[in-house]
């Protein structure tokens, strides 16, 4: 049994999960976030911590961003869009167990002091800014780093917020390689 709650967007998230492994939920049921599921939220933060796994589009990055602002200690969970959709959606309720836990094998926590470790000179010197493949590049290694996709700015922010280090950031740079070779 998982000792965080995860948050989720709906039902069908709920029953991905309940096929991964044991763990409580939350649903959002999407961006309304009601008084009452807002502090059914709050109370899991408190006493045993939430772990945000929110679908990887628009909707689930403004849910997530809103959840974040407001439970700044949260983990964070990403599933990357390519193990989270199937028949022309995209949810975590597409995603299946293994993607789910290797998504929670390396959740993050979000730091009050971003490091600056990482500049956006590493994203052009990497090629995950400014070529063609850069969004390619980026997303595949928000998935082996754990931190999920972004644009050139939201990507060099959790580089750098979600405590990436430099070997890691190596390291997948060198997988990253290694797939396209």
């Amino acid at each position: 049994m998982l000792k965080e709650v995860l948050v989720v967007e709906g039902k069908m998230d709920t029953v991905a999960i309940k096929r991964a492994l044991e763990a409580d939920t939350i649903e959002t049921g999407g961006f309304t976030l009601a008084p009452y599921t807002l502090r059914q939220i709050e109370a899991a933060y408190k006493k045993r911590g939430i772990i945000i796994l929110t679908d990887p589009d628009g909707a689930g990055e403004r849910i997530r961003r809103f959840l974040t602002q407001r439970f700044p200690e949260a983990g964070q969970a990403f599933v990357p869009k390519a193990d989270a959709t199937a028949h022309n959606d995209v949810g975590i309720e597409q995603a299946q167990p293994e993607a789910i836990l290797a998504a929670l094998s390396k959740v993050r926590h979000h730091e009050y002091k971003p490091d600056s470790e990482f500049t956006s000179q590493d994203l052009w010197q990497n090629d995950l800014a400014g070529t063609g493949s850069a969004a390619y590049r980026r997303d595949k290694m928000g998935a082996l780093l754990g931190i999920g996709y972004g644009n050139a700015k939201r990507f060099l922010e959790r580089l750098n917020s979600y405590g990436v280090t430099r070997s890691e950031f190596d390291e997948a740079l060198a997988q990253l390689g290694e797939q396209h070779g």
